[in-house]
Order: structure tokens, then sequence, then C-alpha cells
């Protein structure tokens, strides 16, 4: 289907180059912006009213985890099969966007109206996890689709900002639902479904889309086979073991920090604020520096600022509120600001025919690890305390950070070639 492009355009007309760097091209690229916001919604919206999961089902910490760790190894799997098959670049891509939209918000749905206990909700999170697998990585490349490289960095940085507006919606809806969490979960599905009928009525695949290749396996491999995209892949599975678990947790921090939790403002706008506001910010900044200064300098310099984020992080409690808000917010912003790099430098260094395998492949790996540093930093709390739990969180940007520092800009392939 091939969708509404902009008013008085012809929508059986191909892109060319001159579009996609133009108006039609902003416009495609802000409704995909905005779908991906409402339909990533879905992603934290337990995790965010897990609370009150808590107190109604008698979960543990370890049910919490779960609920979310549920999530990311559904989008593993999703990620999985859809790399094996090639579907990102099979498959026409605001299809396949938008079914996987509506099924996650389904997903979403009955967990909503027919959820009763820890282990019906694990399942239905879990299902989740697998259509929003289809809707991620597929978004990336349809905004590659979209963006010349000159601006790849900036578009991938706005569409991470999304994802993490999207993704950190939740905690705001969980501060104004009132007694039931069933409502939140219900919001944000039925912005899903509004996610998935932009996608499929506004949204087209631009020039830059290679022919549908072959069905061919071999490829799920493709972004190891040689130094840029291995190194790529490396620094994002570094910046993916951080990311998750200070998202997953950082409510958590808060509530320690008696300066944090006096301040006159709700816990969950809080987090929004520092992880959803503070981090489309840095997302943008990190995509336009990519651009002028390069993807390695942008991409270690995210990762480096994190790094120190983690190792401040035991402070944060004893901290006067203005300083501990600094950190905060400024950890918000550097965590997500390298996340469209890794992208933008995966989808310029590998095979253009198979950019949606590669960065499905990408994504599901780096959700892997995700599952297990969630767990890591619950379960360091439970030995210690939440002080000390973030700390281990610095391996990842430690090991990103050596990763990217020998990535070969396209620019550098070239005049070494």
């Amino acid at each position: 289907m091939p969708g509404w492009d902009m008013p008085g355009r012809n929508q059986d007309e191909a892109p060319t180059d001159a579009d996609a760097n133009g108006a039609r091209g902003r416009w495609q690229r802000g409704v995909l912006a905005a779908a991906l916001i409402i339909s990533l919604s879905v992603w934290f919206s337990a995790t965010a009213v897990g609370p009150s999961l808590q107190a109604e089902w008698g979960l543990g910490a370890m049910g919490l985890v779960w609920l979310t760790a549920a999530v990311q190894l559904g989008f593993v799997v999703g990620a999985l099969a859809g790399s094996v098959f090639n579907l990102p670049d099979r498959v026409d891509l605001p299809l396949l966007i938008a079914l996987a939209a509506v099924g996650a918000a389904l997903c979403t749905l009955l967990f909503a109206f027919a959820a009763n206990g820890f282990a019906s909700a694990v399942v239905m999170r879990a299902c989740t996890g697998v259509f929003l697998a289809g809707v991620y990585p597929t978004g990336m490349k349809l905004m590659a689709t979209w963006s010349a490289p000159a601006i790849r960095g900036r578009s991938f940085g706005m569409f991470i900002a999304c994802l993490t507006i999207g993704s950190t919606l939740p905690y705001l809806l969980a501060t104004w639902h009132g007694p039931s969490w069933r409502v939140v979960m219900a919001a944000a599905a039925v912005l899903a479904l509004l996610g998935a009928a932009i996608t499929i009525t506004c949204l087209r695949t631009g020039p830059y889309a290679a022919p549908s290749p072959p069905f061919n396996p071999r490829h799920v491999l493709v972004g190891f086979r040689s130094r840029a995209p291995r190194a790529a892949n490396l620094g994002y599975f570094g910046h993916m073991w951080e990311l998750y678990a200070l998202w997953a947790w950082l409510p958590a921090l808060v509530a320690i920090s008696p300066q944090l939790t006096a301040l006159p403002i709700a816990s969950g706008l809080l987090v929004f604020l520092v992880l959803g506001v503070s981090g489309a910010v840095g997302s943008i900044i990190g995509g336009r520096i990519a651009d002028r200064r390069g993807r390695r300098f942008a991409a270690v310099s995210a990762l480096i600022v994190s790094g120190i984020c983690c190792c401040l992080s035991p402070l944060v409690p004893v901290m006067p509120a203005v300083v501990a808000l600094v950190v905060l917010v400024v950890w918000g912003a550097a965590v997500i600001a390298d996340s469209g790099v890794f992208s933008a430098a995966l989808s310029e260094t590998v095979d253009s025919s198979y950019v949606g395998t590669s960065l499905a492949v990408q994504t599901a790996i780096g959700y892997g690890f995700t599952v297990i540093s969630i767990q890591l930093v619950a379960a360091v709390a439970d030995l210690g305390s939440w002080r000390v739990a973030f700390v281990i969180l610095a391996i990842g940007p430690l090991i990103g950070a050596v990763a990217m520092s020998r990535f070969v800009e396209p620019r550098e392939m070239g005049a070494t070639a």
C-alpha cells in the first residue's frame, strides 16, 4: 500500500533523490517520527505501572524484572526471525511496521483487560516484544530510505529521539492514571493503533531503498565480516548493556534519593523528563555531531560521558537536588545520544541490499544484552544496594568506546581504497 505522501502529490509517483532532500522527504521523516513515538508507547507500559502490579498481584522484585525482560526477550526472538528471513529487506516497509504495531497494540490490550497474574502477564509482554521487533529496526530502514548519507546521522538521531520519548511516555501516563494501571496499558495500546494507522496511510518507502534481495540467511552475519560494521556492532552492544538497565531502574535510584523525592514533582514525571525529554535532546545533538564530526567521534564521546555518569551514580542519593538532577539529565542525554550513530554507521558500511537485515541483527543481539544487564543490576541491588548497582553498567560504555575507536568512517574507506 503506497500511502499518502503530501497534499497534491500523486501517490503513485516514484520518489526521487530531490524529493528526499526537499519538502517531501521532511514530511515523510516527520510523519515517521510521530508514528514511532506513539507506536512504541507500549514498550515500557508494564514497567511504568510496576508498583501497582506488585501491590495487586504480590509480585517480588524479580517478578517486576521479568515483566521488563520478557519484552526484551520477545524482541530478540522477533528480530532474529525477521533477520533469518530478511523480512525488513523483502516486505513493504510501511506495511510491515503497521502490522507489527497492531500486533503489539493487541497484546497490550489483552494485558490490560485479561492479565490476572504473573504467568499470563509475562507471556503477553513477550509477545509484545516480538511484534515491536517489526516496528523499530524496520522503522530505522524506512528512515534510511528517506535520508541522504550527509544527513543520515541527524535523521537517525531524530528517530532515536522519538524512540526515547515513546518508550518513556508510559511513565508520564502513569502520573495521571489514578488507581487503575489498566488505564495506562489501554491508553498505550490505543496510541500504538493510531501509530499503525498513520504509518499505513501516510508513509511509503523512499528513493534510497535498494532493490529487494533474494532470500539469503547468510546475510544475517554481514555486519561482522569487516572492520567498520563489526566496530559499529560492538559499540552498539556496549551501549545497550547500559541503556535499558538505566531506563528500567532509574525510578529505583530516584526513590532512594531523599533530595529528589522531596521535590514537588511526581517521580513518574521526573523520570520522563530525565529519560524522555533529555534523551530526545541528546539523540538529536548526537546525530548532528555525527554528521559534522564523524560517527566515531560522536559515539566515543557519548560513551565516555555516560560511563562517567555510571561511576558517579553511587553519589546521586547524597548529592544536593540540583547537582543530582544535572547528573541525571546529562546521563539521560548521553546514554542514548550514540544509539542513532551506531545505526547510521552500520547502514553505511554493509551491503545496501541487506541494511534492514543487518539492523535487525544488531538490535536483536543488543537487546539480548539488555536482558542480562537488567537482571544483573537488580541482583547487585539485592546483594548490596541501589546506590552501587549502576556502577556495573560502566563496563558497556568502556567496551563500546574501545570498539568504536577502531571504526573506519565511510569517507576514510574511500580515501584509503
